[in-house]
């Protein structure tokens, strides 16, 4: 059995998210659909998680993808979260999101909404009917879901923004992803009439199949709790059967003493592994950062994960060398300059300060600013 360290480990992800070296031009989908989608609770977050991994990334690339192009979908997607994912990954997301049983506790709909599953599966139906080939605002499907159900008390909860969980379970179903919104006011449609590269629905064996291979490939070795928490809970038999479903295309491994498991074909790459020095400034919510958030005291230098995980589910932008969170950072811009200010957890070497300003430096010309490049200890 290969046995691995968290150094280790560390230099082969940043390899898989294309972080020792910047993937090409033009390759802005490939890169995420590797990383299993982009984290999209803050959008300019997703588009810098981009900008950190692709080379010649153009301001409004993504904003285009999504809205222009159709090449990204904005949906719920793993652990309930807003996510892009590339169109052509869609129907594998569907099928996997199908299985899922998050939304699907009569407890949590009976205290917290005060329907049941069977209401909650009536308005799931009817939020599909009425987006088919359609673009609505909140209150318009709001309006229309009353209109199809007869129902008051779902034209009235649909239109209140606290609602905003409530439509989660369609978006899981395929009923339901964003359309451009209308000034501050947020719209949705179907996938369906609004993806061009949308297909036939999966077999969900084979989609959960997938996701797991793409997840190894992404954030292995990983374990059972790995795939689980990233997936957004479940059961642990679940996660074992997600892996098992890849017979030999994974393999166990031994992490630091710890059994975990990464895809067959990438053990011979990992072995002949030659480390290199690396720095990247990531952005909040980055996707290395998420995939790291069971085991981030390996990648840290000894100091509290909550400097990077805060409370409320936010996840702080990171100073990453080697692999290893060794540091935060954070940026404003102000008229034509940006400021970029760096905390770092431990002293810093020189020829990481040269390489984080560096970085400081393209984030400056991706936002055609000026830099203002402070180091704060």
């Amino acid at each position: 059995m290969i046995k691995l360290t968290w150094p280790r480990l560390a230099a082969w992800r940043i390899r898989r998210h294309h972080l020792h070296r910047r993937a090409p031009a033009g390759s802005m989908l490939p890169v995420a659909s590797r990383l299993c989608g982009l984290h999209a609770q803050v959008m300019s977050s997703a588009e810098l998680t981009l900008w950190a991994r692709v080379e010649g990334l153009k301001p409004g690339a993504v904003h285009r993808a999504l809205w222009q192009d159709r090449a990204l979908v904005k949906t719920w997607a793993a652990r309930g979260t807003l996510h892009l994912i590339p169109a052509t990954d869609f129907p594998v997301w569907r099928a996997a999101l199908s299985t899922s049983r998050r939304y699907r506790t009569p407890a949590f709909w009976r205290r917290c909404y005060g329907i049941t599953l069977d209401e909650l599966d009536r308005l799931t139906q009817a939020i599909g009917v009425a987006l088919d080939g359609q673009v609505m605002t909140r209150e318009e499907l709001a309006e229309e879901v009353g209109r199809l159900t007869g129902s008051a008390a779902f034209r009235t909860g649909l239109a209140q923004g606290g609602w905003g969980t409530i439509l989660k379970p369609a978006a899981f179903a395929g009923h339901l992803c964003f359309a451009p919104s209308q000034g501050q006011r947020v719209r949705f449609t179907r996938p369906d009439s609004w993806v061009r590269a949308h297909s036939q629905p999966l077999d969900p064996k084979a989609a959960t199949a997938e996701l797991t291979r793409r997840f190894l490939g992404a954030y292995g070795p990983a374990t059972y709790e790995d795939l689980r928490r990233w997936w957004g809970g479940g059961s642990m038999v679940a996660a074992k059967q997600w892996i098992a479903s890849l017979g030999e295309e994974v393999t166990q491994v031994n992490l630091d003493g710890a059994p975990a498991w990464m895809l067959t074909a990438d053990i011979r790459k990992l072995r002949d592994l030659v480390p290199a020095k690396s720095v990247s400034l990531l952005p909040a919510f980055d996707q290395y950062v998420i995939g790291a958030s069971r085991h981030a005291e390996h990648l840290l230098p000894g100091i509290s994960r909550s400097r990077i995980y805060r409370p409320q589910g936010w996840v702080s932008a990171v100073l990453l060398v080697n692999g290893m969170m060794q540091g935060t950072w954070r940026h404003e811009t102000k008229g034509s300059t940006v400021e970029v200010v760096i905390e770092p957890f431990v002293k810093t070497p020189p020829w990481v300060r040269r390489a984080a300003a560096h970085e400081a430096e393209r984030l400056a010309s991706f936002l055609d600013c000026t830099l203002n490049l402070t180091w704060q200890t």
